[in-house]
C-alpha cells in the first residue's frame, strides 16, 4: 500500500506535483478501481440507483436533506434491497449519499458509498468479503505516520458486549441493559471509553453482535434474540462500515419503523415518511442476505496513510 502524505511529489501529488496542500487523488482513483474489480472479479453487478428518494430512511441519528417532496439518499439500502428481492443475488453500488450536521476530520455532508449485498449468505460470507477488501486495498497494513495497523485477514472479532467488558469494565448483562434503558450513556461509554482503546489495537477489529435496540435493519441473532447480526469494522480507531445480516420479516420491519417515527417525533426531529415499496419487497419475498455499508472515503485515507477524508476528496464541504 501507498504510505504517501498529501504532500508528498509523486503519482499522489497535484498537477505540479509538489504542491504542500496537494490532495490524492490519483490515489484514490486506483483506489475505485480496485474496489470495482474486486467485486466484478467475484461475480457482483454494479447496480445504480437514484439519489432522490420517498424515504432516506428513519434512523433517530441520521438527519435527511429534503429536495421539494423528496430526500436525497442517505443510504441505497432500500432500493438495492428491492433489487435483491428481484433476484439480483450479489450486488454492489458506488455512490453519492447525503446527511445533515456531519462534518469533521471523518465526515462531510456529502460524502462516498459502497454499498454490497449477498443474497443466500449472512454475517460469515459478507464478514470476509469485507476483510478481503480492506486487505486487498491496504495491502495488508496501514501506515499512519511511524504506526503500523495489520489488515491482513481473517481480522480479529470481539462482540460489543466483550468489549464493554474489556475495555469499560461493564458487564455484558449491564451493557444490555444499558443500550435499552439508557442510550445516551450507552453511546457515551462506546466514544468515550471503548473506540479510544480500539484505536490503540495494532490490527483491525470487527465489533459484532449489537445490542437488538441497535439493530437498525439487521435482524435478531436466531439463537440469542438480545442481539443483533451487526458488525462495524475497525482499522486504527477509524469506523469504516456497518454491516447487517438482513432483516427479511415485513411485520418486524414496519414495527421498527413505526417505533422509529414514534421516536423521531418524541424528539422533535423530522418525520420521514415509511418506504412501502421497500415493504412490498419483503412481502413478496426477500431472501435471507447480507449486507454492508463502507465509507468508501473513509477506507481511501486509511489505505493513503490518512484518518482525514478531505485529503482524499476534492472538496470538502467547506472548501465550496
Amino acid at each position: 500500500m501507498s504510505s504517501a502524505n498529501a504532500g508528498s511529489a509523486g503519482p499522489n501529488a497535484g498537477p505540479a506535483g509538489s504542491n504542500a496542500g496537494a490532495k490524492l487523488l490519483r490515489r484514490r482513483a486506483e483506489i475505485v478501481r480496485q474496489v470495482r474489480a474486486f467485486f466484478e472479479q467475484r461475480d457482483f453487478l454494479e447496480v445504480d440507483t437514484p439519489l432522490l428518494i420517498p424515504s432516506p430512511g428513519l434512523d433517530l441519528h441520521l438527519q435527511a436533506f429534503q429536495v421539494g417532496g423528496r430526500y436525497l439518499s442517505t443510504s441505497p439500502e432500500y432500493q438495492m434491497k428491492r433489487l435483491l428481492a428481484d433476484g439480483y443475488a450479489r450486488i454492489f453500488q458506488i455512490t453519492r449519499a447525503f446527511r445533515q450536521g456531519e462534518l469533521g476530520s471523518r465526515h462531510n455532508p456529502e460524502f462516498t458509498i459502497l454499498e454490497f449485498y449477498r443474497a443466500n449468505a449472512g454475517v460469515p460470507e459478507v464478514m470476509r468479503d469485507t476483510e478481503e477488501l480492506v486487505e486487498a486495498v491496504t495491502g495488508g497494513e496501514v501506515r499512519l505516520g511511524a504506526r503500523r495497523i495489520a489488515t491482513r485477514a481473517p481480522f480479529a472479532r470481539m462482540t460489543l458486549c466483550e468489549a464493554y467488558e474489556r475495555f469499560a469494565k461493564i458487564a455484558p448483562d449491564e451493557t444490555l441493559a444499558m443500550a435499552t434503558s439508557d442510550e445516551d450513556r450507552f453511546f457515551r461509554v462506546l466514544v468515550d471509553e471503548v473506540e479510544p482503546r480500539i484505536a490503540e489495537l495494532d490490527h483491525a477489529l470487527f465489533l459484532t453482535e449489537y445490542p437488538a435496540p441497535q439493530a437498525s435493519l439487521a435482524r435478531k441473532k436466531p439463537a440469542d434474540p438480545r442481539v443483533a447480526e451487526r458488525f462495524e469494522l475497525y482499522v486504527a480507531g477509524v469506523e469504516l462500515c456497518n454491516g447487517f445480516g438482513e432483516l427479511t420479516d415485513p411485520v418486524e420491519q414496519r414495527a421498527r419503523f413505526e417505533q422509529d417515527q414514534r421516536d423521531r417525533r418524541e424528539r422533535g426531529l423530522p418525520v420521514y415518511p415509511i418506504d412501502e415499496r421497500f415493504l412490498q419487497a419483503l412481502e413478496r419475498g426477500m431472501p435471507d442476505s447480507g449486507g454492508n455499508a463502507v465509507g468508501l472515503d473513509r477506507l481511501i485515507a486509511v489505505a493513503s496513510g490518512t484518518t482525514a477524508i478531505r485529503e482524499v476528496m476534492a472538496f470538502a464541504d467547506d472548501e465550496l
